[in-house]
This record gives structure tokens, sequence and C-alpha cells, in this order.
């Protein structure tokens, strides 16, 4: 099994007992998620590489992977009643990207971190949004990174649902209007400043659209037309207001019953969006807690593992995959919470799989 180095002391902190057992269900559960992804992305590089072979293209393109542990964006004590400290629940979303990455496979793709600050002592609300002045600092230190990287695709791993704002926006300024975006989340994050919800997590795709906080706005490069955007896997508006806003923005949206038999709605979309490359952006929440508890979010009846790992296959399948984020991954430290070190055996076998994938130009 290869030894994970600095990788290690994060693994001592995941380590949680439950009466001095070690509980591997649920850690299972996380590691067939991160497997079904690979597995995904390696039948994505598959048909994309086979697709730019047989064109005999010549330019090679640049993937990163971008580690974006930002967690100021959620205001979630409320939802993670497991955890008593409300600053400790919000900071869950940086031991998830860590998580992530963790899991992920060594790749010679260059790799970079956004500075995020751990060392808030007091949460602040300014203009209607949680951490505003810590988020717009982050926000151009993301964007100053990729700017000097300048990548074709971005693979993010999260932190909450804004960290695909950055990334989004500036791959919609480097391929303009041939791009669009697909946002499978069980809510469409379409909030404003000044909303009763001030979590900027909760802002992301108005963010990505253009509306919101002006200071967060004057970082973006490019904002993404809602004719550009569909929503997968939508099930919970949380308000009556945010479904409205949504039909008066004309954003369509699938639910999961919609996308479970087949992926026909959404090749019907992108025939219609005129775009040939795809941003996609995955909520954990979108999946169903029946199935998997790995994010914030527990609304009954989402969609399930497979038919993620299907639904962004069948998008490979029709369009170039330019950016993919993985977010709002978190740890719940309750009764059945899991355990991972680098002894763990499921960590092993997952490690081995990885160490078999070589992804040449888009890895998770």
């Amino acid at each position: 099994m290869r030894k994970p180095s600095g990788n290690y002391k994060f693994a001592d902190r995941f380590r949680y007992r439950n009466n001095g057992i070690y509980n591997n269900d649920i850690m299972k559960k996380w590691l067939s998620l991160i497997i079904l992804l690979a597995v995904n992305v390696i039948s994505i590089n598959a048909q994309q590489k086979n697709s730019i072979n047989n064109q005999s293209m010549e330019k090679k393109t640049k993937t990163i992977r971008l580690i974006y542990p930002q967690w100021q964006g959620g205001d979630i004590a409320r939802w993670i009643t497991e955890i008593k400290d409300p600053e400790a629940a919000s900071k869950g979303y940086f031991l998830g990207a860590e998580l992530l990455n963790f899991l992920a496979p060594d790749s010679s793709q260059e790799t970079l971190t956004v500075p995020i600050s751990t060392e808030i002592t007091e949460r602040r609300k300014k203009d209607g949004v949680l951490d505003r002045d810590i988020i717009v600092k982050q926000t151009k230190a993301a964007l100053d990174l990729l700017r000097i990287s300048d990548p074709d695709k971005i693979v993010t791993l999260g932190g909450e649902c804004s960290v695909s704002v950055v990334p989004f926006t500036y791959l919609a300024e480097k391929y303009k209007d041939d791009v669009a975006m697909i946002w499978i989340d069980a809510h469409p994050d379409i909030t404003l400043p000044g909303d009763m919800y001030s979590g900027f997590h909760a802002m992301a795709v108005t963010a990505c659209m253009g509306k919101g906080d002006k200071e967060i706005l004057s970082k973006l490069p490019a904002q993404i037309a809602p004719s550009k955007i569909l929503l997968v896997g939508l099930r919970d508006w949380e308000r009556d207001e945010i479904k409205v806003r949504q039909k008066q923005y004309g954003i369509k949206h699938l639910t999961p019953e919609d996308v479970a038999q087949n992926s026909n709605a959404i090749y019907e979309w992108l025939k219609s969006c005129g775009a040939s490359r795809v941003l996609i952006h995955f909520d954990m929440d979108v999946l169903d807690p029946a199935e998997i508890i790995a994010a914030v979010g527990v609304v009954p009846d989402g969609m399930k593992l497979a038919e993620v790992v299907r639904v962004i296959n069948d998008i490979a399948k029709e369009k170039e995959i330019v950016g993919l984020t993985v977010a709002e991954p978190m740890p719940r430290t309750d009764k059945k919470t899991f355990r991972i070190t680098c002894q763990n055996q499921f960590s092993g076998e997952l490690q081995y799989f990885m160490g078999k994938v070589v992804l040449d130009y888009f890895i998770l």
C-alpha cells in the first residue's frame, strides 16, 4: 500500500470512535462514492481522449485539480446537530475538502490549493452575506491562482457550494458563449443578499449569473446566462419565493424522478443550449439520504449514486466537460461516523484501485 506521507496527519484527524468500536459501514459508502466518481471520470477521459485522437488535435489541454476548502459560505449548525459547536460545524467543509483530496489518486497534474482562513473568532454578516469580506478575499486569491496557472479544465474539490463560482466563471470567460452549466443539487442555490438565509453557498448559481453582492461580483471574470443553466436533481426550494425567482430567471430544472431511468431530458436540453462545453457541479446533498448521507442536506427521495454517475457519463458522450466540482462533503461526527487511517483496509483497497488509474488530462 502506498505510504501517504504528508496526508498521514490529516488522516489522524478523521479518527472517530463509537464506544470504542470503529464503524466501517459509512466508510464503505464514502469509498464507494469516490470509486464510482473515479470510474466515471475514467470513462469521461477515455471518451474525450478518443475524440481528440480521432480529430488529430495537436493542442494538449491543461487540467488542474483545485483544492478549495472554503467553509465560510455555510451557516449550517442548525442542520448538523451532532456537532455542538456552531463554529466547528461549518469548518467541517474544510475537512471535507481534505478528505476528497486524500481519497483522490496521486496525479502528475498540477494541484492548487486556495488559501482559506480557519482563524475566524467571530462570524459577521455584511450587506446580507455572512463573512462577506473574507469570501471576497478568498475569491480573489482563487482567481489569482487560476490566472497564473491558465488551465483549460478544472476539477474542484470543495468545500461548500460557492467553490464552483470562481472556476466556473473563469472557464466562462475562456470559452465565452460556448459553455453551459449543469448544477446537480437538491437546491437551486439562487438566493440573494437580503434573503432570510445569508450563507453564500446558497447564492452560488446567482453569483455565476452575475447577480448578488457587488463586492464579490466585482472579482468575477464572467457571467453565465440563465438559458445555459440546468438544475438537475432539484427537489427542495425551501421557500415559495425561491421557486418564483427561478421561474422569473427562466432557469430550467429536472427532478430526481425526471432522470431516474435515463438521461433523455438532459440530452434534449444539451441540444437546445447551443454550447459544446459543459461545467458540472455535483453537490453531495443531491444523493438520496436513504443510500448515503455525505453532505449537509438530507432531503429525502434524492438521486442514487449510480444515477449521478450515469448522468455525468451521458453528458460526456454529448459534450466536452471542462469543469467538474464535487461540493458539500460533510463528515458528520455522530454515533455512526467513520474512521479513516492510512492502515484502514478500505483505504488500502481504494489506494490500490486509484493507483491503477492513469488519467491523462481529466482526473478527479
